[in-house]
């Protein structure tokens, strides 16, 4: 088994950090005079800072320009830290420290890989910080999912080949980026919304460590399948 590593997304897998961005986000469209509504708020999952400014901004129909926009994100991130320095273990999600407690027992290492550029603040804040044996958040990547780029370093913190890694995600972006990484993808949240991931789960309460310890096999039987279409 430790020839399998784990990719953890952070916001709505590990912590519930969406609730702040939106309150942030609201925050922000407020004071441009529109709505944004939790609906909207489900566009920005797994989107970096500043696209996710970029799509703020293309529902409110405003044009701002480079130098106001940077005000506004710093702005927004000062009011989102506000509530994430407040954050303790106890917002750590069901499940979550139980799979830890599974992969440390199998020999199964783990990284994060977020568009957060909170991450490090958010794990140490929660306790989980020591846990992981790398990070790669929005400080250290140029692409934004659906590119995989955050995902192609977490293997190499891992010491691993892409297809060799099983990645946690919550948000559609993510998934994309963990498909197109070739990695076996794990949806966590709703099924449908997820559907392209190669399993679903409601939540990390759900994954069992006999599922845990199947992955590698199921792994070999997806790279068996990819390397019979290729040599067609």
């Amino acid at each position: 088994m430790n020839k399998t590593g784990i990719i953890f997304d952070l916001d709505g897998v590990i912590v519930d950090t969406a609730k702040y961005h939106f309150l942030a986000w609201k925050h922000l469209a407020d004071d441009l005079g529109f709505e944004f509504t939790e609906t909207h708020n489900e566009l920005l999952k797994g989107v970096s800072r500043v696209r996710s400014l970029e799509i703020l901004l293309d529902i409110g129909n405003i044009k701002l320009s480079e130098e106001k926009k940077q005000e506004i994100l710093i702005s927004k991130n000062e009011d989102y830290l506000s509530y994430i320095t407040k954050m303790g273990p106890e917002e750590i999600l069901p499940g979550v420290t139980a799979l830890l407690d599974t992969l440390d027992g199998l020999g199964i290492q783990y990284v994060l890989g977020s568009a957060s550029k909170n991450a490090t603040l958010i794990l140490k804040k929660v306790n989980l910080f020591e846990r992981f044996i790398g990070i790669v958040d929005g400080n250290s990547v140029f692409k934004a999912k659906p590119d995989p780029e955050v995902f192609l370093l977490g293997a190499k913190m891992l010491k691993l080949k892409p297809e060799k890694c099983i990645v946690f995600e919550d948000a559609i972006a993510g998934v994309e980026a963990a498909n197109a990484a070739n990695m076996i993808s794990i949806g966590i949240g709703d099924k449908q919304t997820l559907h392209k991931a190669d399993f679903n789960f409601k939540d990390l309460t759900e994954i069992s460590s006999d599922f845990i310890k199947e992955l590698s096999t199921i792994k070999e039987k997806k790279e068996q399948k990819v390397e019979k279409i290729e040599n067609k």
